[in-house]
């Protein structure tokens, strides 16, 4: 086996690090035994090898990198809302609202990739777009992670991953309880009178607006107190869905820019499915309570 790709990040300490600064005078240290440390750590060498274009068109590379980078944006976003999720279940409100502002703040990240493909004319997605096949984004496996944990449920999405190892994670997060979920049962748990049904449920079905969440979340946010962690809390995941629904917005518009409306590449009729996912709401109660507050 290589020793280079096996090399591992050495830990070092602050007293470690001003002895290598004083006996290299200040400038940064240009020797190393093996692998460059950034690279142990970041496996940047391994990511610059992922970018196999199909074409000899320069404008499919920055198409074929921004994609790469939205699905990493997604597994960060998915990190962050696992992590709140499982801080709710376990009644943690205020640690809670730490990976809530990190995953809001990576979508704007995430949003962000979208203005490096403004360049992108019908002209210019055609030179390349028929070497793509039936592929298309409709078929990222963390994309609908993320959108099955902000609750947004269609077991027939899992379907194109049958045989693969991401179709036993997405068939296993479909009936796991979703962020949404966990904030419901929250509620119930803090004394907020919901109706039983929304406790006890099959989670693989999406869950529908009802008045006796909006009610708690009216109720929550009378109190405009620091101690409200519950009004921290819906807060902090109406930033979440706001910036989520950014991207979907934003995913609209790039694809009309590049094809009107054209039947997708995955098969679906483009803009036309894309509007219809827009009208599923995430966390839906936190809007409809609005209204009343």
């Amino acid at each position: 086996m290589d020793p280079v790709n096996t090399a591992v990040v050495r830990p070092t300490t602050a007293a470690e690090r001003d002895e290598r600064s004083a006996a290299n005078s200040g400038r940064p240290t240009l020797e190393f035994g093996q692998r460059v440390p950034y690279d142990s750590y970041v496996h940047a060498s391994t990511l610059h090898t992922l970018q196999r274009t199909l074409s000899g068109d320069p404008g499919e590379m920055s198409f074929l990198v921004v994609s790469q980078i939205m699905e990493l944006y997604f597994k960060l976003v998915r990190h962050e809302l696992t992590q709140a999720r499982d801080h709710l279940r376990a009644d943690q409100v205020w640690p809670a609202l730490a990976p809530l502002r990190r995953a809001a703040l990576h979508l704007e990240g995430l949003n962000a990739a979208w203005q490096t493909l403004r360049w992108m004319t019908p002209a210019d997605f055609n030179r390349f777009r028929d070497l793509l096949g039936e592929g298309s984004g409709f078929q990222s496996a963390m994309y609908r992670q993320v959108e099955f944990l902000l609750g947004l449920r269609n077991p027939a999405l899992i379907r194109p991953f049958k045989g693969s190892d991401a179709f036993d994670e997405l068939t296993a997060a479909l009936h796991e309880p979703s962020l949404w979920d966990e904030v419901i049962a929250l509620l119930a748990r803090h004394g907020h009178d919901l109706k039983p049904e929304l406790l006890d449920r099959d989670y693989a079905v999406e869950h529908e607006a009802d008045p006796s969440v909006s009610d708690a979340w009216v109720r929550i946010y009378r109190d405009p107190g620091p101690e409200n962690h519950l009004r921290l809390l819906g807060e902090a995941l109406t930033e979440v869905a706001d910036r989520f629904g950014d991207w979907r917005y934003l995913h609209l518009k790039a694809v009309q820019r590049t094809m009107g409306a054209k039947t997708g590449t995955g098969g679906s009729n483009g803009v036309a499915w894309l509007q219809r996912s827009m009208n599923r709401t995430v966390f839906p109660e936190l809007w409809t309570s609005r209204t009343e507050m």
